[in-house]
């Protein structure tokens, strides 16, 4: 009853207008339901006085809800609307047509919503038409070489039941032929996939077996798929990791983009050296060679001619570096090689020209690679020296460039040292040796002609390849545990290769330095006298000219410099450990290296053939290079 009595009140104050009419019934309102409220304590609730609608409350009602007259007037627009929609339709019809028949608006009830309407995505569907022709599948895995993928050996029966969703998934959509396709089985899906990785990833040469035929016919009507005297050239005795010809670009073309190669190298050659001072040394450091390779690097050395640095290491690759300080860019690589499944020990340039590489490992083979063609050969030892040779990874060429100088594996009367023609790949001598412990090292007299060979005992021999046998032997003084041997310098007279500097290191870090230029000389007279023997001449015991204490651990570098002026000594079993030493004064540099030299653990030491850069390499993989001035 409050209610109904409110809401008539309220009609009566929207009718009158006016703010002062506004108030007065607002007071009216306010006297008239507290008046109906005490009343309705009086009269009871026996009967519900609701007055009727008046002019104002049916109009509102109208307004808010609608009546009859205006739906049917609603529907009158809506059908003149629905004609001019079908004006514009009509006129899309192609001339001649004619009008539409009404019986079709008469039959719009029973089509179905979806048919009214499309969307244009601007292409035909092609699906149904893929699904349809057989070729479709080889077409559409062509990829950029025109290669058809082979069809599966084996076919999973799940994957026609699988529902893949391409719209549902973002990585996915770019699979779809149309914008409005979604679902696809898994058969479907696989073929897509192929298909876009073929467009991504071209199908690279070395898996075109078209094309591997073509350049293989190619070299054989060129005739250099020979192979003789234990050199294998085919492809499957080959163990690189590309198949492309199993070679690489030749040195020539190399060295067309490396503009100031040959020129920097010839400048340094002509140029006459001056002598360096005793206990200081002018050196620079120079830019890093390359980035950080994936290994350490245990083998490294110049080419004897061109500015070229070879590096090698566990990781199996042999990197080729353009090295010219003056350049913007010191250092760029130019090529590398990868030699699978062999952890390289060791690599070399061929003396003295330098046109070959050779690179071993833990392996009972090695591998050459010509620079001058860019072929790649896989080098076996001969079957009867299997059992002596288990191994290739120490190596040594001479610098006649003749020979290859491998230290045996087995250690049959104390070690042996077996010599290959480096042509050919032929056993041709063995060098052995009575020391206990076998082998240490060796190394090659500069003309080519012997080697001195350290035991690791101490006992040092030198071996004639002219007369195929050990000339003299003699002892390093205080030897326990000899690691390392080098030759170095010139002492201009023919005898023992005409080197004047062997250095000996050994287990306890001590280098002891000999001067072989009194022993040439007493070799001579007794080759004129012919009364006696050359092993006559040198003493058994010789006295070392110096012996340098200045390193603590196991000696594993010497490097002589080629012009004879100094010499590295390094041990990788400390960081920073390496000495420079002057020649032939014999006494090491007091300035370099300092405190704060980058070295680290040192693998590998050389020094290139104008004796005026250095380079140091170390177990992570980084090479230093430092630049000598005098």
């Amino acid at each position: 009853m409050v209610g109904a009595k409110r809401k008539v009140a309220t009609a009566i104050r929207t009718k009158s207008t006016g703010p002062s009419s506004s108030a007065k019934a607002s007071h009216h309102e306010f006297d008239m339901t507290d008046k109906d409220y005490n009343s309705s304590d009086s009269e009871g609730d026996d009967e519900d006085d609701i007055p009727e609608k008046d002019e104002v409350e049916e109009k509102l009602e109208q307004m808010l809800f609608g009546d009859d007259e205006g739906f049917q007037e609603a529907l009158k627009n809506h059908g003149r609307h629905q004609e001019s929609t079908g004006l514009v339709m009509r006129s899309d019809q192609e001339d001649g047509e004619g009008e539409v028949e009404d019986e079709d608006k008469h039959n719009m009830d029973d089509v179905a919503d979806a048919d009214l309407f499309f969307l244009d995505s601007g292409a035909p569907e092609v699906q149904d038409a893929i699904d349809h022709h057989p070729d479709a599948l080889a077409v559409e895995l062509k990829g950029e070489s025109g290669a058809v993928t082979k069809p599966a050996v084996w076919n999973d029966s799940d994957d026609e039941r699988m529902a893949i969703s391409l719209a549902g998934h973002r990585q996915l959509r770019k699979l779809r032929v149309v914008e409005s396709e979604d679902v696809v089985n898994g058969t479907e899906y696989i073929r897509r996939l192929r298909t876009q990785y073929l467009r991504l990833h071209p199908t690279p040469d070395w898996a075109n077996t078209e094309l591997r035929n073509k350049r293989k016919s190619r070299r054989n009507s060129h005739g250099t798929n020979g192979s003789e005297d234990g050199v294998s050239s085919s492809e499957d005795d080959m163990d690189t990791d590309d198949d492309e010809d199993l070679s690489t670009k030749p040195l020539a073309k190399l060295l067309q983009g490396a503009g100031d190669l040959i020129k920097g190298s010839e400048d340094g050659a002509t140029g006459k050296r001056a002598k360096l001072r005793q206990e200081v040394i002018d050196i620079r450091r120079l830019k890093d060679v390359g980035g950080v390779q994936p290994s350490s690097i245990d083998s490294l050395s110049f080419h004897p001619h061109y500015s070229l640095l070879l590096s090698s290491g566990p990781a199996s690759t042999v990197w080729l570096h353009h090295i010219s300080p003056s350049a913007p860019t010191p250092s760029n690589l130019l090529t590398s090689l990868q030699i699978r499944k062999t952890p390289l020990y060791t690599s070399a340039f061929s003396s003295p020209t330098g046109n070959k590489i050779y690179a071993s490992g833990r392996r009972r083979y090695f591998h050459v690679w010509d620079l001058e063609s860019g072929r790649i050969e896989k080098i076996n030892p001969t079957a009867d020296r299997k059992e002596e040779q288990k191994s290739m990874e120490r190596f040594k060429l001479s610098p006649c460039g003749r020979y290859i100088g491998l230290i045996g594996s087995a250690r049959k009367g104390g070690g042996m040292i077996n010599i290959l023609d480096s042509t050919t790949a032929r056993w041709i001598a063995q060098a052995r040796v009575d020391g206990l412990g076998g082998v240490a090292d060796f190394a090659w007299w500069s003309d080519g002609n012997g080697m001195v060979i350290a035991s690791k005992n101490g006992e040092i021999s030198e071996f004639d390849m002219r007369l195929r046998r050990v000339i003299c032997r003699w002892t390093d003084a205080g030897a326990v545990g000899t690691t390392v041997i080098a030759l170095g310098g010139s002492s201009g007279r023919p005898q023992l290769g005409g080197d004047r500097w062997v250095a000996v290191g050994s287990f306890s870090g001590i280098v002891n330095i000999y001067d072989r230029k009194p022993w040439q000389g007493a070799a001579a007279q007794a080759e004129q006298s012919k009364k006696h023997n050359i092993e006559d001449a040198i003493p058994s015991n010789p006295t070392p000219v110096r012996a340098l204490e200045q390193l603590t651990t196991s000696i594993t570098q010497i490097v002589f410099a080629p012009d004879g002026q100094f010499m590295v000594m390094a041990s990788k079993w400390k960081r920073d450990a390496l000495r420079l030493v002057h020649l032939p004064s014999c006494t090491v540099y007091r300035n370099w290296p300092t405190s704060n030299t980058p070295f680290g653990r040192i693998t590998s030491v050389t020094i290139s053939p104008q004796s005026n850069l250095l380079a140091v390499a170390n177990e992570q993989g980084k090479i230093r290079l430092w630049e000598i001035n005098g």
